[in-house]
Formats: structure tokens, sequence, C-alpha cells
């Protein structure tokens, strides 16, 4: 489990497609405390840490996991955001994020507004009905209030710290993002769904 808050932008610095792809990714992590088999969210997938060194760790994707999420997009050089697996007694500054990603989004149009910048991000509408206004969304990892909904589009505004310390700050229309949708939302449609035999 997570909580959106991004505490590092780590880089591929390789890419090894052989059943399975492997990526290893430069962090500032004190990896000393990050133990083989460990979770760190990588732009929002929950990743297991399979080897480590000196200021890198390496995850593998499965081909389901490359498909539905931007992994299949990566290559050496590309950012992402991190945040290490939430710990009891942790500040719970975001909202409950699982790692698990339900789709993808697209960045449709970047605005100023003051010093932030307003994202409106378009999803599919197997999701759009879980996003509300002033409900809370995982794009790429990052927890993000939604500021309005639009049909299938919706809005965030993305403070200047915001972008500065996760990827939000190089990102650029038409780019593709992970998408977790409110795990409460989920489970609400769920409940007015279900219908008992």
């Amino acid at each position: 489990m997570f909580t959106g808050i991004i505490t590092d932008i780590g880089t591929v610095r390789a890419v090894a497609r052989n059943g399975d792809t492997r990526f290893e990714i430069n962090t500032a992590y004190d990896l000393a405390t990050v133990e083989l088999g460990a979770s760190i969210s990588c732009s929002g997938c929950c990743l297991t840490v399979v080897e480590k060194g000196s200021g890198w760790f390496a995850i593998q994707a499965s081909a389901e996991t490359l498909s539905k999420t931007t992994l299949g997009s990566w290559g050496q050089g590309t950012r992402i955001n991190l945040e290490r697996a939430l710990k009891i007694g942790d500040e719970l500054g975001g909202h409950i994020v699982s790692g698990h990603v339900d789709g993808l989004g697209e960045i449709v149009s970047i605005a100023s507004e003051g010093e932030s910048k307003r994202f409106r991000i378009r999803v599919g509408d197997e999701l759009a009905r879980f996003i509300a206004p002033k409900g809370s969304v995982a794009v790429d990892g990052t927890s993000l209030t939604v500021n309005e909904v639009e049909r299938n589009v919706f809005g965030v505004n993305i403070i200047p710290h915001t972008q500065t310390a996760t990827t939000w700050g190089g990102m650029h229309e038409g780019q593709r993002v992970n998408i977790e949708i409110d795990m409460l939302a989920r489970y609400v449609a769920r409940l007015t769904e279900y219908k008992p035999i």
C-alpha cells in the first residue's frame, strides 16, 4: 500500500526484454534499507525489487503489466515517480493507493493558472464513472484531488512543488499516464451495482 506522495524521481538505466521485461532504475533511496522482495511504486505500479546495487534497483514486469500500463513505453532515460511502501505509523499525506493500475489516461491539455498548471486528462468510459469532483485519483502514482469532471475528462491542478518533486514538470499534451481510481469509489460502485440472485 502507498499514499501517492512521491519521494523520489527515478530514471530507467537499463531495459532487458527476455520473457518478462527487466528494468533497472537509478534512485536516491538508501538501498541498504530496501530489502529484496520489497514493493516500490513506480509511476503508480506496485513492483517488486528483484535485485539492487549502488544507487539502483531492478524490477520485472510481465506482458500483462506492460499492456495495461505505461511500462511498455519505458526506455533508457525514462523518468518515473517513486514511492516506497507505506509503513504502519507513517503519515497519510495523500490517500490509500494500492499500486494496481486500473487503466491509462491521456493528457489532453495543460494550462497555466498562476504558478500552478491545470491538467485535463481523458480516460475510458469504464474508468470515468469512478472519478468525481473533489474525489481522489492516483495519476502516475501521484495522489491528486479531482477539480472537475466533464464526461470522460477530468481536471487536476499541479502546484509548483509537485512540478519539481515529481515527473509532472516534464509532462506534455498527448502523454499517456497510469490511472488508479480511488478504492472507496470502486467499492461504492460495486455495492450499488450488485444484485443478489
